[in-house]
């Protein structure tokens, strides 16, 4: 019996050393890169220096065309990112902060987003390879049921999120192979060919968000200037007093819903196309950013 205890436990600890070994690999891997995606590139580069920083879901990401507002002398990055919830947004600006960049205006899409304080599974996964080097990110995770086994079990969030940052990941991010997320200073346009061009959002219910909550504070306590926006979106909608609820939760975000009409100006009925998004951009620059 006795023999039996100690090859279980030699059994066991060799696992252990396995797990710790891989955890270290992995993470090596992802903290030597800064090409494939938005959060490396803030994790894993120098402090950036912005006029203009974009932040918010794919309605941010589709959305806003940072050509445009360099074309203003305004250096500007897209930090949207298909698929975040403000869980995400919030936290890839605190991990600016905590990085010290130095930002003069954010633009902040929150429309849809804040009627959940949910996290993106697809996108949140991205933050973990850094959960042991960041404060700021292990602070925004402990609140979550799963938090002790993804921050103290040893390769245990590279195997529960393998097909977002496990292996494959891993290796192509060891080969330094890029992605197209970075291109465009992280806009990301789409086609004219419509496609779904029917939505009903009148199951969403907009909340007093305490991500959008955080974002608001980070913004004050760095000195942020924060212009907070609802994008547009296709006519044939059921649902759009939704934005007018929103509103009335949080007057100060602007309501740009309308400003951008006409099925050819979307891809599909939640995003805009590229000729829509210029369009848009445009009007922002406009309103927020021409001297009047």
């Amino acid at each position: 019996m006795q023999k039996f205890i100690i090859v279980v436990a030699k059994i066991l600890l060799t696992l252990l050393v396995l797990l710790v070994v891989l955890d270290w690999t992995y993470t090596t891997v992802f903290l030597h890169s800064s090409n494939r995606g938005k959060v490396e590139k803030v994790f894993n580069s120098k402090a950036g220096n912005y006029d203009v920083l974009i932040l918010g879901s794919s309605r941010a990401n589709n959305h806003f065309v940072p050509e445009l507002f360099e074309k203003k002398g305004l250096k500007t990055f897209n930090y949207g990112m298909s698929g975040a919830h403000l869980f995400e947004a919030s936290l890839l600006l605190k991990l600016m902060a905590e990085r010290h960049y130095k930002i003069k205006t954010v633009i902040l899409e929150a429309d849809l987003g804040l009627c959940n304080e949910k996290e993106s599974d697809a996108i949140a996964a991205k933050f973990l390879p850094y959960i042991h080097h960041s404060k700021v990110i292990k602070e925004h995770f402990s609140k979550l049921e799963n938090f002790n086994e993804l921050y103290y079990i040893p390769f245990y969030r590279y195997v529960d999120f393998d097909a977002l940052i496990g292996f494959r990941e891993m290796y192509n991010t060891a080969r330094g192979k890029p992605t197209n997320i970075l291109d465009h200073l992280g806009y990301h346009p789409l086609g004219h060919k419509p496609g779904n061009m029917k939505n009903d959002i009148r199951a969403l219910k907009p909340i007093r968000n305490k991500y959008y909550e955080e974002i608001k504070q980070t913004c004050k306590q760095n000195h942020y200037n924060l212009i907070a926006v609802m994008t547009p979106m296709c006519t044939n909608v059921k649902g759009l007093d939704y934005f007018e609820k929103a509103n009335k939760i949080y007057p100060e975000i602007h309501n740009l819903e309308n400003v951008v009409e006409g099925d050819q100006y979307f891809s599909s009925c939640g995003h805009m196309n590229d000729t829509g998004a210029r369009m848009f951009t445009s009007i922002v620059i406009e309103r927020f950013f021409e001297k009047k």
